[in-house]
């Protein structure tokens, strides 16, 4: 059998419309063996390192929470939001910074602004009051939402933190 170059063409024509039509749909196309990315891929999330770090200090009716946020990268990030929750229900509405508003009785939400990738740091500090005068409060700091970023290492942005009414700063 002779295969001319015409033919050829012809059959790598046909094969490379088809791969373009698999990617156009959401496919991918790769030769056997031999794993491809299109870079047609659309959707792939950015890549962040969102961390969280400070101390919660309680005394009496009065909780402080003092935050620093920041992004290892490699991504920047329009912004990210923490959530606060405590064991213990807050004394009902609270003055609150700008950025931040009380989802429910015992959750107090707060967007950090944006936050670049080389690492420079976003500082919040709060002084919530609650409901009674409990002996001690768990503090549970963790991101809800990063720009819909990757965040291979979101340990560093999740913490729980107990403090005992001594007035004293417990360090996440």
């Amino acid at each position: 059998m002779v295969v001319t170059r015409k033919a050829l063409l012809r059959v790598s024509a046909a094969a490379a419309m088809a791969s373009a039509l698999a990617l156009g749909a959401g496919g991918t196309a790769a030769a056997v063996g031999s794993p491809v990315v299109s870079p047609m891929v659309r959707g792939i999330a950015p890549e962040a390192d969102v961390s969280h770090h400070g101390h919660v200090s309680l005394w009496g009716t009065g909780l402080g929470v003092w935050l620093v946020s920041q992004n290892s990268g490699p991504s920047d990030l329009a912004g990210a939001t923490v959530r606060l929750r405590v064991s213990v229900p807050l004394s009902g509405r609270q003055e609150l910074p700008g950025q931040c508003l009380q989802a429910d009785r015992q959750t107090v939400l707060c967007r950090t602004g944006p936050l670049r990738a080389d690492g420079s740091q976003r500082q919040l500090a709060l002084e919530l009051q609650l409901l009674g005068r409990p002996a001690e409060v768990v503090v549970r700091i963790e991101t809800v939402w990063n720009g819909d970023a990757t965040d291979r290492n979101s340990k560093n942005s999740e913490h729980e933190v107990l403090a005992p009414a001594t007035g004293d700063e417990y360090v996440f």
